[in-house]
């Protein structure tokens, strides 16, 4: 199915096309504008309509097809995020007499202005333009690991740029939700673009479900697009084409070569490049993008940024460089948590958790995916090795012993960003008896005593 097919005037549902937009690997995209009856609606008048052709496929191509949509669409209902490209719908076709068209899949989605893909081509953007887009990407995948996705393709083509010039990442078909032990890994299909794959991909064992398939994947992208924001679009590895460059990769990776960073990239890109790029999952784990967020906040100037209306408000607070100790000693009280039923007024110094998805807000069971996490230590990354296994649900309180002002930031669904800890009593039988909330996860701010900031035996704790 060429970019001209469907043609111009077809329509899906209330959407004429108007246009080819690009193609890809398994569909094409068209530009698409809302006509008749359906143009007096409250919704978006102008869209992109992906389309995803089954016909004339093998079964087992057909099926991968399905599999794609399937997980842009499973993304676009779990994951909203300003920084995602919105899905407003999906349509399977029925055009017995168009055989090309009868049975495809036709995602009907946000519209954006252009691809980063697009503005590299153009020219290379400023230091301080290519430092918000970096920032923006970084928002997108902080709120896609923390909702338990990973990207799987990031690449320039598929990071948008809407009209007003912020970032959306886009193109979920290879999105990979997290279901392995602890939420660290999930399986894909061997399938990806070789100049973004990290190097243990290109001999990863296929198992039954697929490769394996983790965040630290998403953060070497990263890694090559800031190179390639910074140097023009110029990859960071050597080679004519894909697979010489993938070779690159690999004698880097082995330790047969080093890495090499274009001098256009200034420094401090430079340095958050090859963090991203480093050669071994266990090395690049360290690096989340919601540290590697910490680190480009705290460089630039604590500052309010608001953009695409209030839907799309975000704050992006610095971070503070320096850990700074609590003066006062810590009060410690017998009580433990009252969950799910309980009022304020059975716990002393009471805080109330406060999930920032509204979906889990609005639910009154205990859904596993609404659940928030506890962390054993607060001056520790905020990860799935870092929490105790007792759940909290939005609306339980929680006792609170004291409060950490300065431990690791923490970046809720809603971009909020904060420092501040409280340290909390469990329910009794719990193990440990005692855990951490990041203030992101409460409205409330009880007066209470500082804690002192925790000792390295108790920060090497494990529960």
């Amino acid at each position: 199915m060429g970019p001209e097919l469907p043609p111009r005037g077809y329509r899906v549902g209330g959407w004429e096309i108007t246009g080819p937009i690009g193609a890809g690997g398994w569909g094409t995209v068209h530009a698409a504008r809302l006509v008749g009856d359906a143009a007096r609606s409250a919704g978006p008048q102008d869209v992109a309509l992906k389309f995803l052709p089954t016909a004339e496929l093998a079964p087992r191509q057909a099926r991968k097809v399905a599999e794609t949509a399937r997980r842009e669409v499973e993304l676009g209902r779990r994951a909203g995020h300003p920084r995602l490209i919105r899905l407003w719908d999906s349509v399977v076709l029925s055009e017995p007499d168009q055989p090309l068209l009868d049975g495809a899949i036709v995602l009907v989605m946000e519209r954006a202005e252009r691809s980063l893909r697009d503005l590299l081509e153009a020219g290379s953007p400023t230091e301080a333009e290519g430092a918000r887009l970096v920032t923006e990407i970084c928002e997108g995948l902080v709120h896609l690991h923390r909702s338990g996705w990973v990207h799987g393709d990031l690449k320039p083509d598929n990071i948008l740029l809407m009209a007003d010039g912020s970032v959306k990442l886009s193109d979920f078909g290879l999105a990979t939700e997290l279901t392995g032990t602890h939420g660290t890994h999930g399986y894909a299909p061997p399938m990806g673009t070789l100049d973004y794959l990290p190097p243990e991909r290109w001999n990863a064992p296929l198992g039954e479900h697929g490769v394996k398939v983790r965040p630290s994947a998403d953060i070497w992208a990263l890694g090559i697009v800031i190179h390639e924001v910074f140097a023009a679009g110029a990859p960071p590895f050597p080679g004519a084409t894909p697979v010489s460059r993938g070779a690159a990769t690999q004698e880097y990776a082995h330790g047969r070569a080093p890495l090499r960073l274009d001098d256009a990239v200034p420094p401090f890109w430079r340095e958050l490049a090859a963090d991203c790029l480093a050669p071994t999952h266990a090395a690049r784990a360290a690096h989340t993008a919601e540290s590697l967020l910490v680190r480009i906040t705290a460089r630039r100037a604590p500052a309010v940024r608001r953009r695409g209306g209030a839907r799309g408000a975000r704050v992006a607070v610095a971070a503070l460089a320096a850990l700074a100790v609590c003066a006062a000693a810590a009060a410690v009280w017998s009580y433990g948590a009252v969950r799910g039923t309980g009022t304020a007024a059975e716990v002393t110094h009471p805080i109330r958790v406060f999930n920032a998805e509204q979906r889990c807000r609005d639910r009154t069971d205990r859904d596993p995916q609404c659940s928030l996490g506890l962390a054993v230590d607060p001056m520790r990354s905020y990860t799935a090795d870092n929490v105790v296994p007792t759940r909290v649900w939005h609306g339980d309180l929680l006792a609170v012993d004291c409060r950490l002002a300065q431990g690791v930031p923490v970046i809720d669904e809603s971009d909020t960003v904060s420092t501040e800890w409280f340290r909390v009593r469990l329910p009794l039988g719990s193990t440990p008896s005692v855990a951490w909330l990041p203030a992101v996860r409460t409205k409330d701010r009880p007066s209470v005593p500082g804690c002192p900031r925790p000792s390295v035996a108790s920060s090497n704790t494990k529960y």
